[in-house]
């Protein structure tokens, strides 16, 4: 179990660390490469390429594996149909993420910087999310 949190930790730090050195932190750079009729900003496509391809990458490598390293099976997510409310959330996502040039990952690990907005960005994100978990189970 300890090695377990150990390697969360690790890889959440690596991943924190790549959206700093990335500059993906700033939403401004986030806002310009959604700007494609203004001045905009590649490079979010660049760091989106090379988090792809290190992601097809460990999973191929990890599905030719017959166990995880540490627990006793992969936990692959299950194939589940689009559905009205897979397109209303994504569409709600890309709408927060366009005015604010945040997402979850980039806005917990832009906490590290202490810049009020972020931290009113994540706070807010976290009461959305309290929120949901508290709507009945049949509204979801």
């Amino acid at each position: 179990m300890m090695a377990r949190i150990l390697i969360g930790l690790i890889a959440g730090l690596i991943f924190g660390v790549g959206l700093a050195l990335s500059g993906m932190l700033d939403p401004a750079r986030v806002r310009g490469f959604l700007d494609v009729t203004g001045a905009w900003d590649p490079s979010l496509a660049f760091v989106l390429a090379g988090a792809v391809i290190v992601s097809a990458l460990g999973q191929a490598w990890a599905r030719g594996r017959a166990t995880p390293f540490f627990d006793k099976q992969f936990d692959w997510p299950a194939t589940r149909p689009v559905t009205g409310r897979l397109i209303a959330g994504s569409a709600l996502f890309g709408i927060g993420w366009g005015l604010v040039g945040l997402c979850p990952g980039p806005a917990i690990a832009g906490l590290s910087l202490g810049l009020a907005p972020i931290a009113i960005f994540a706070a807010a994100m976290i009461v959305g999310m309290v929120l949901f978990t508290l709507l009945p189970v049949r509204a979801r």
